[in-house]
């Protein structure tokens, strides 16, 4: 359980809203388990500390290994309490740690994570426009950035061949060119 034991009722139906909001987004990319409100069934076991975090990504395959963890807060969940209670151990996981603040604690929650050494591979900042959340990537660490970054070379590959490929047709108007006689060259160029 959080270390904020009871959250304002309108804090916690957004919080709850994001989780659930975050849970459909994630699905495309991993099996999403939410621990939402008094529903606290996914645990993930940090060293001698057993957490309940908001979304525990897993691998889509059969292993279903451990893919990362999502934590959502609201204005009244950012503070120094939770960041050591919680930030702080699922930071130190094997796994990515991924936050979400509102965005006017955007700079708080930096200043937290900072002091607590708490390890972020994305911090996101979220607002609410009517009936729409939107969410704004605000940092992702160096590691998540090369992890990222890493198989794009991968797909680079085929398109680096097929220009070679392309290159080495002869075009049209260069076939043309070539075709005319020199002395047409020679007059164009007086």
């Amino acid at each position: 359980m959080s270390p904020i034991l009871v959250r304002p009722v309108r804090e916690q139906l957004e919080h709850d809203r994001v989780i659930r909001l975050l849970q459909v987004k994630l699905k495309k990319r991993h099996d999403v388990a939410a621990n939402i409100g008094p529903d606290q069934t996914v645990p993930v076991k940090i060293g001698p500390v057993q957490i309940f975090p908001d979304l525990v990504l897993t691998s889509a395959d059969k292993g279903r290994k451990l893919a990362g963890t999502v934590e959502v807060e609201t204005a009244e969940s950012v503070n120094h309490l939770e960041a050591m209670a919680q930030w702080a151990h699922l930071g130190r996981a094997r796994v990515p740690f991924h936050l979400y603040v509102p965005a006017g604690s955007v700079d708080i929650a930096r200043r937290l994570a900072a002091e607590n050494h708490v390890n972020l591979s994305e911090l996101w900042s979220f607002h609410t426009i009517g009936d729409q959340t939107r969410f704004t990537l605000v940092h992702r660490s160096q590691a998540a950035e090369a992890k990222r970054a890493a198989p794009a070379p991968a797909k680079a590959k085929p398109a680096a061949a097929r220009a070679k490929a392309a290159a080495a047709k002869p075009r049209p108007r260069a076939a043309a060119r070539k075709a005319a006689p020199p002395k047409a060259k020679a007059q164009k160029r007086k």
